[in-house]
């Protein structure tokens, strides 16, 4: 028998998964806004983001399938099939970004010789995420509640050095320089969580009690999450260039900035990889999870390498694009219709409003709404969805009194 994960493990998957360069970096996006506006954007995204992350653990946690798994509820098994493309190709990038990231953070920190090679900190970095693959989320155990309570103290201290040292000019300036409007700040907020749509039935499908698990996961997530974008605002007001190295070495954090920095790293990439290697399995079920799930971390790691990365923003808002009206369908298919068109091949009525969905939220993008663009995509593609489901029930139940 399979051995089910608990709430507390749950919870600390998701706040190791919370706390990350990623989070930083973006947090230090908002600092143009000021510290008042920053916090209300970064709290109202992660709000939105995290109702829809919640939405989607809870329909893994009561199937039992994975996030992929769970698609075939509203597409079909080979309409879902296409998701789990998507989501394997986006894990890639996703490790990619967060190990590139890492190293370069690594490596600014590290002071000189090969210590200060960016190589050299990918590849250990890729390292340690591949070990954490190979260990397995079920077999990590007190190595990772360890981990996480060493990450949480020296957060706390980042977090204690930043606003005692900054002082009044994180509370009362912001940056100089063009800030992006609040709708727009909203959004980017918003697609952090969303990110993670596509990844966290991976974890509560295996939980004792799914929907304990899911919203304690998401709570924790949410709560880590905001922490460290504020952390990234108020460092960027302290340290205007919005360097993570500077704001370490301004700090005064020294090997405990280093550690921050490589542990968050491969704590929320193994999550990445992982999943990508159940999104494998999930489109050919003779793939080990595993195995497919080093292979994710190996590419990444090579990604990271030979590839440059600066189209950090611009990725962000392509998962949202393609993931916020697939859990629009699904949440709708699932809560609302109370369909399941799991035995079907395709679902070609919800894969067209899925594509509406895409187009919508791209032409979204170029407009400026108080609430960025993933809520109102979303209202609109799960009404969209309503509509189409009555109208194909209309026309089967006329079909099938024709044919008496």
């Amino acid at each position: 028998m399979e051995r089910k994960t608990s709430v507390f493990e749950n919870a600390l998957i998701w706040f190791g998964a919370s706390v990350s360069i990623a989070e930083l970096l973006t947090g230090t996006s908002f600092a143009g806004l000021g510290f008042a506006k920053g916090i209300a954007s970064i709290l109202i995204g992660h709000v939105i983001g995290c109702v829809l992350m919640l939405l989607a653990g809870i329909i893994g946690g009561r199937t039992g399938q994975s996030a992929m798994g769970t698609a075939r509820i509203a597409f079909g098994k080979y309409g879902a099939s296409f998701f789990a493309l998507m989501n394997v190709l986006q894990l890639v990038g996703w490790t990619a970004v967060m190990t590139g990231q890492g190293a370069d953070a690594a490596a600014s920190a590290g002071g000189s010789g090969i210590f200060a090679s960016v190589s050299f900190w990918t590849v250990v970095i890729g390292i340690l995420i591949l070990a954490a693959v190979l260990i397995g989320v079920m077999h990590i155990g007190k190595l990772n509640v360890a981990v996480m309570a060493l990450l949480f103290v020296l957060v706390v201290v980042l977090s204690v050095v930043v606003f005692k040292n900054g002082g009044s000019s994180i509370f009362s300036g912001k940056t100089s320089g063009e800030s992006m409007s609040f709708g727009a700040a909203v959004e980017l907020a918003a697609a952090m969580p969303v990110s993670w749509l596509p990844l966290i039935s991976d974890y509560t499908r295996t939980a004792e009690k799914p929907v304990a698990a899911t919203v304690t996961s998401v709570l924790v997530y949410g709560a880590g999450s905001c922490w460290m974008f504020i952390i990234g605002m108020a460092a960027a007001m302290y340290v205007p260039s919005g360097s993570i190295a500077e704001i370490m070495l301004k700090a005064g954090l020294g090997l405990a900035g280093l550690l921050i920095v490589i542990l968050s790293t491969v704590t929320t990439t193994f999550l990445d990889a992982f999943s990508g290697g159940v999104s494998a399995a999930g489109i050919y079920d003779k793939i080990n999870e595993k195995a497919a799930a080093a292979v994710v971390t190996v590419t990444g790691t090579l990604i990271a390498i030979f590839v440059p990365g600066e189209f950090y923003e611009n990725f962000l808002y392509l998962i949202s694009s393609v993931f916020v009206p697939m859990i629009a369908v699904l949440t709708a298919e699932f809560f609302i219709n109370k369909r399941d068109s799991s035995e079907m091949a395709v679902n070609w009525a919800d894969i067209a409003v899925w594509a509406a969905g895409f187009v919508i939220y791209r032409i979204f993008m170029k407009i400026d709404t108080p609430v960025g663009n993933t809520l109102p995509v979303v209202v609109i593609v799960m009404l969209m969805c309503v509509i189409v489901n009555a109208v194909v029930k209309g026309i089967n139940g006329k079909s099938k009194k024709e044919s008496r």
